[in-house]
């Protein structure tokens, strides 16, 4: 195969035409950047985590396929994935994961001591996540610490430290994941029954619509509430409603629990952060 067909496997392999994967993890990192710098953060730390959210959440596609593959093929959602179909052997995304993990690395090393060392801390939960679905009954909650492993590092380089106010949004946050994920995992819950694997979609049964509901408000309040004397003004709490406004919309996609609104809802979300991002953005900026 010529190099742009293979290429073209590299870009399918890390999901590079879905990019709602790395706006989910951008959104409250940047949200975290400009709470722990006061506002504008610099171009510099900017560069660092927008690419480095890219480059790691590219590297955590090619580990969980790799994990996956047997899984995958079984599910017809999946079924075509590069590593699931052969077209990319598992050394092969081994390495592009290695490289591409090794670049976001190379990034961090432009801040300081702490930031580097939680990044190893995310790494090494990313590397566990695809394996957590075989044993824990809520794997989502997983995901949930290592999509906000960037809310701490964006502390730790702005501020050398990681105060309280980090670790509550990361709370948040992990609320936040714990919705979107659940919508996620109830597109496949038939496929995961019939495969055994564990997610919160099985798990909660009849609660799924409930619990993801419950989670987004969570989600919400906890931020609103811990950045009531941060994100000061009238944009944040129009940003605020615009969410709720966006949690009530995904409940009419997911009551039904078909696939396709399930997997609306779970695509769509980046929205959701987007909003919460703007609104901190404009607070700052305004003042």
């Amino acid at each position: 195969m010529h190099f742009s067909g293979k290429f073209k496997l590299y870009l399918a392999l890390i999901r590079w035409d879905r990019p709602a994967g790395w706006l989910l993890l951008l959104w409250p990192t940047l949200s975290a950047l400009w709470v722990a710098a006061d506002g504008f953060p610099g171009w510099h730390l900017l560069a660092v985590f927008v690419a480095g959210t890219i480059l790691m959440r590219s590297a955590g596609c090619c580990i969980n396929d790799v994990a996956d593959r047997e899984f995958d093929k079984h599910v017809k959602r999946t079924a075509q994935r590069p590593v699931t179909t052969g077209a990319v052997s598992v050394k092969e995304a081994l390495a592009v994961g290695a490289v591409l993990a090794l670049l976001a690395f190379g990034l961090v090393l432009s801040t300081n001591t702490l930031t580097v060392g939680i990044s190893g801390a995310a790494l090494a939960i990313t590397l566990a996540y695809p394996y957590a679905k075989r044993y824990v009954s809520m794997p989502q909650a997983v995901l949930g610490v290592a999509f906000g492993m960037g809310i701490p590092m964006a502390f730790a380089a702005v501020q050398g430290e990681v105060p309280a106010l980090a670790w509550v949004l990361m709370l948040g946050n992990l609320c936040w994941v714990l919705a979107y994920d659940t919508e996620y995992a109830m597109v496949d819950r038939d496929d995961d029954l019939r495969l055994g694997i564990k997610t919160s979609a099985i798990t909660l049964g009849a609660w799924d619509v409930p619990v993801v509901l419950l989670c987004y408000l969570l989600f919400i309040t906890i931020w609103a509430v811990a950045l009531i004397s941060y994100a000061q003004g009238a944009m944040f709490y129009i940003a605020i409603l615009v969410a709720l406004a966006q949690v009530l919309w995904h409940f009419t996609l997911i009551r039904s629990r078909s696939r396709e609104g399930c997997f609306k809802a779970f695509r769509l979300n980046h929205w959701l952060g987007f909003a919460v991002f703007a609104g901190i953005a404009a607070s700052y900026f305004v003042q």
